[in-house]
């Protein structure tokens, strides 16, 4: 296959090209710059420009498919007014410029996986939400309603259009556990607030396998939700996590101390109540790799850094 790939530098774009590029396909990058020649064999680079709506097309036309996630980081942060201007107009202003630009093509790729998030649902309030699931409130479920909506020019087209929900990605190179790892090691890991709210997730491992997945089935549109089948709630998450490390976790975080630390960020991230379940990518037949929390971290945490998501 020949895939395009935006966000092709960040924590998942890195690990889907690498598995691409493995198993023979070829990769064509989506960069903010001047392409630069002397690129490894099987990877190219096309320019893009979402800021200014422009994307050079002619790298596409032979494409299978394009693969799209980029917009910026989510966070930690506080959200400023500033900062959720950014993460919603990286992701809506990008969205809608790729997905003109493949509307306009004579013959575009037929297959368009775009990202979005498992925020979609807000919190679910101890509910399982599948793909069936209505919207939720808040920034983040209004940022992913609107990013997923940016796609519909490449949908009136004629293209085979999924959204990819997707969960805490999981892996040492990067996100949530590169963050914690530190922290854990040092003996500093504890639940946030009571513990007791689910956080869906996935291996990025799973993450990139049902990318591929979605890939070769095309027949699978609209939401899907990339999590694995087995969320758990933030207090068994810290457990798991202590346990593979072999660290105390006796040191929670207050709930009102991440409130005034992070603000709305804490409020929509890590103290929400998020519980998911992949329903069509089971459906469709995908098979997770590392379905539970105790097999994925003790993955992750077994491979060697340099083949972290690899």
């Amino acid at each position: 296959m020949r895939v395009a790939i935006t966000g092709a530098s960040g924590l998942i774009g890195r690990a889907l090209a690498a598995s691409l590029l493995d198993d023979g396909h070829t990769v064509v990058r989506l960069v903010r710059r001047l392409p630069r020649g002397g690129t490894p064999a099987n990877v190219e680079e096309a320019e893009w420009r979402p800021e200014q709506g422009r994307v050079d097309t002619v790298a596409l036309h032979e494409a299978d498919a394009v693969v799209h996630l980029a917009g910026a980081p989510v966070g930690p942060t506080v959200w400023t007014r500033h900062r959720r201007a950014v993460i919603r107009r990286s992701r809506v202003r990008g969205t809608r410029t790729l997905a003109r630009a493949l509307a306009g093509m004579p013959s575009p790729p037929p297959r368009l996986l775009t990202a979005s998030g498992m925020h979609y649902y807000g919190d679910t309030g101890g509910g399982v939400a599948t793909e069936e699931s209505p919207p939720g409130a808040g920034f983040l479920a209004r940022t992913c309603q609107v990013w997923e909506e940016a796609a519909a020019p490449a949908l009136e087209a004629g293209l085979s259009v999924a959204y990819m929900r997707t969960a805490v990605v999981l892996d040492r190179s990067g996100g949530l556990l590169r963050t914690l790892l530190p922290l854990y090691r040092a003996g500093l890991g504890g639940r946030l607030g009571s513990g007791a709210q689910y956080m869906s997730w996935i291996a990025l491992r799973d993450q990139v396998g049902a990318i591929r997945f979605l890939l070769e089935h095309p027949e699978v549109t609209g939401p899907v939700n990339m999590c694995s089948p087995e969320p758990v709630s933030n207090a068994a998450f810290t457990q798991a996590l202590g346990e593979v490390l072999r660290r105390p976790t006796v040191i929670p975080v207050p709930a009102t101390a991440l409130r005034a630390t992070l603000g709305d960020f804490a409020e929509e991230t890590s103290l929400i109540d998020l519980r998911a379940v992949p329903e069509r990518l089971e459906r469709a037949g995908y098979s997770f790799l590392l379905p539970t929390i105790d097999s994925a971290l003790s993955d992750i945490l077994a491979r060697p850094a340099h083949r972290a998501g690899a």
